[in-house]
């Protein structure tokens, strides 16, 4: 009797909220928050970062502080007045951060990718991996759990892009499939930006409460498909590189 082996499936959490609710002990975890967590964790490696320690509350990265660490910490989209960085990505140029160890604590994302703990692997995605993240997940015969960072437990438009961006990927190598009404979404979502990502970006909330702040100007940086093949990943409390 032959057997068909299962094709792995893809599933998509919009919120951290909902992570409880989805079977993640075998599944690989991409964590996505475009605006900015996950778009400042790619960039740190692309320019040569040692390894960056993920904190969810302010008094762990300001417990760090003390220790002498290099801290990068924001809430509601502000630097923290006893942080050496704010949350954007220009920050980190090689010159900053190359050999350099970082603590990181944002609003949405750093508290997204300590979730995934117990998972069999949590990785990195945004726009500027999105083809590298998912040429490694083809590689692999695993599950995929999409997390979306959202906006403070909130659903939100633009890591849900990206969500249906990777599962289009994923689905049209034929090598996965998905029954997920999330997934589904997502990517219903994404055929409807994708050719006008300037304009659907004026739909995004937090695009406009960055620009509140004087701090949109990373906006299409943020949306910039395949500038690097890095991909960090989350191992023991520390986010290196594969």
């Amino acid at each position: 009797m032959t057997v068909v082996q299962q094709k792995p499936k893809i599933e998509v959490c919009f919120s951290p909220l909902q992570f409880h609710l989805f079977d993640s002990k075998d599944s690989i975890v991409v964590v996505v928050d475009i605006l900015r967590a996950t778009t400042v964790i790619t960039t740190m490696f692309h320019n040569g970062v040692h390894k960056v320690i993920p904190v969810q509350t302010i008094e762990n990265a300001l417990e760090y502080k003390k220790k002498g660490y290099l801290v990068v910490a924001e809430r509601d989209g502000e630097k923290l007045e006893f942080a050496d960085f704010g949350n954007s990505p220009y920050y980190f140029t090689s010159d900053i951060v190359k050999g350099k160890e970082l603590v990181y604590s944002t609003t949405n994302g750093t508290n997204a990718i300590t979730m995934g703990k117990n998972s069999k692997q949590v990785i990195i995605g945004s726009f500027m991996n999105l083809t590298r993240v998912s040429e490694y997940l083809k590689t692999k015969t695993a599950n995929v759990l999409i997390l979306c960072a959202g906006w403070k437990d909130r659903f939100n438009l633009e890591d849900t892009l990206f969500a249906g961006a990777l599962s289009e990927k994923l689905i049209n190598s034929g090598l996965f499939i998905t029954k997920c009404d999330s997934a589904n979404a997502s990517m219903d979502l994404w055929n409807i930006a994708k050719n006008d990502l300037t304009n659907y970006k004026e739909k995004i909330a937090h695009r406009h409460r960055l620009k509140k702040l004087g701090l949109d100007d990373v906006i299409d940086y943020c949306f910039t498909i395949d500038s690097t093949e890095v991909l960090p990943y989350f191992d023991k409390g520390t986010l290196k590189m594969l």
